[in-house]
């Protein structure tokens, strides 16, 4: 088993919030025999493999050999949005990283974060989203102020805007750049809207991972 697999393996387990010992139980299996299969020591067989596809919500390609996500680079991703100063509706947020991980992924064929969407009511969204923008909040990067309408609004704070974007590429803060900029003062019905037109949406089952790879058979320029 290559250092990637194993990696990829450890990295969707986290990922969903998975401990070793639950992944274990579900395999029917030891926590050190799973230990081990994170370590690139115990091989899977088929079934193991095709059940740990199964718990964890990804395809067999994604969990074998897929992006490792980088959850890092995911935070630094929602704070380069929120660094234009305004308050982005919490749906709108998720969406809008969304269109940075899907527009670099049509020039380059692999997303800038590496995380995986889900298809939701509200549109794709990353498994890690609502745990990350809590885990920002915790650690006083964002505020969350909610409307009389109950909607929440995200906001960058004093310590959030001194965060080194150390992950982000130039290339990337620009596209970030310019897709806040396309749907600025866009309401979130509407961008919500748009990602539920795209392929990458329309072809998933409700509630499966969606394929970015369709997102090569659209308009890129409609992003920003």
């Amino acid at each position: 088993m290559n250092n990637k697999y194993t990696q990829s393996v450890r990295a969707f387990r986290v990922a969903r919030g998975f401990s070793q010992a639950f992944i274990a139980e579900k395999l029917g299996i030891s926590r050190s025999s799973y230990i081990g299969i994170e370590q690139g020591k115990r091989e899977l067989t088929m079934g193991e493999f095709e059940k740990l596809s199964s718990i964890l919500g990804v395809s067999f390609e994604e969990l074998g050999g897929g992006e490792s996500p980088n959850y890092e680079k995911y935070k630094q991703m929602i704070l380069a949005f929120l660094r234009g100063g305004d308050k982005i509706p919490k749906t709108k947020l998720a969406k809008l990283v969304y269109l940075a991980d899907a527009g670099w992924f049509y020039y380059h064929l692999h997303s800038m974060s590496g995380v995986q969407y889900r298809k939701i009511q509200y549109g794709p969204v990353a498994d890690p989203y609502f745990r990350v923008i809590d885990e920002l909040y915790e650690n006083g990067q964002i505020g969350i102020n909610q409307t009389k309408e109950g909607a929440m609004l995200i906001s960058q704070t004093r310590a959030g805007s001194k965060k080194d974007l150390s992950e982000m590429k130039r290339e990337e803060l620009e596209l970030i750049k310019n897709i806040e900029k396309k749907w600025k003062g866009k309401k979130t019905k509407e961008i919500v809207e748009f990602t539920h037109n795209q392929l990458p949406y329309l072809c998933a089952d409700d509630n499966d991972i969606i394929s970015l790879g369709l997102i090569t058979q659209e308009d890129p320029h409609e992003y920003y």
